[in-house]
């Protein structure tokens, strides 16, 4: 029988990153994050630890942010000690690919105006490159 032991989420930022380094100078980055499940008459809010290593840790920590939106694969880990004599355990996701999904609610985002310069495929430009819309057959 094989195994399989991935995690797709999609929800929010529930805490700004925290970015940190191993001892062999591997970036390590924690968050969190919230996810809204909704049902018929009811919606319950899961909440998720979250670990990221290597170089893209570093990147999820410079452009993401508390409330941000944000779409993780990973894997689920499940950690074990012993705190005062009492053992402990949490499953916490390790995450090995992320994508940004937008800005967010974030209350100094800045707004840019809409630029007055030329478009961006130039004055009065096709931007598919001169396909014509006639179907030839």
């Amino acid at each position: 029988m094989a195994n399989l032991n991935k995690v797709m989420l999609m929800g929010h930022m529930t805490r700004d990153p925290q970015l940190s380094y191993l001892p062999n100078q591997t970036p390590v980055v924690e968050f969190g994050m919230a996810v809204n499940e909704k049902r018929k008459d009811t919606e319950k809010t899961h909440f998720f630890d979250l670990s990221m290593f290597g170089k893209r840790a570093e990147v999820l920590q410079k452009y993401i942010h508390k409330g941000d939106p944000l779409f993780i694969e990973g894997k689920l880990d499940y950690q074990q000690w012993e705190k005062d004599g009492q053992k402990r355990n949490k499953i916490k996701v390790i995450v090995t690919d992320f994508q940004f999904l937008g800005k967010g609610n974030r209350q100094n985002q800045t707004q840019e105006p809409e630029s007055q310069g030329e478009a961006p495929y130039g004055e009065n430009q096709d931007p598919y490159g001169g396909i014509d819309d006639d179907i030839p057959f």
